[in-house]
């Protein structure tokens, strides 16, 4: 049975937890990472590896990066307000309803 990801590529969203909010540019159906990246969250808030992940252009109040965040640490940004991620305008249009627009040569 498939797992359908909960939110979509464009979408703002933040992280339910930590203080830093992006935009989904690539979902994972499930945990696609490394080992090493599952074995340095600490094991009392790891999250599920069965559910979808999330790559993310993201920002916090310091910086740029990108993000790899599971489904259920993420929740969408209602602010309206646009990522400054410098990578968002290479790969995304203009940003209407909480979500931008894949650039029209991206879209599959």
């Amino acid at each position: 049975m498939g797992v359908t990801a909960k939110f979509r590529i464009g979408q703002v969203v933040r992280h339910r937890v930590y203080p830093f909010r992006g935009v989904i540019f690539d979902v994972d159906p499930e945990f696609a990472n490394t080992e090493e990246w599952w074995e340095a969250i600490p094991e009392d808030v790891r999250p599920r590896r069965d559910q979808p992940f999330y790559h993310l252009y993201a920002e916090n109040e310091t910086s740029y990066y990108v993000a790899y965040v599971s489904e259920q640490n993420l929740v969408p940004d209602e602010t309206g307000e646009p990522v400054d991620h410098p990578e968002v305008e290479d790969m995304f249009g203009d940003l209407r309803d909480g979500a931008y627009e894949l650039h029209a040569e991206l879209r599959h």
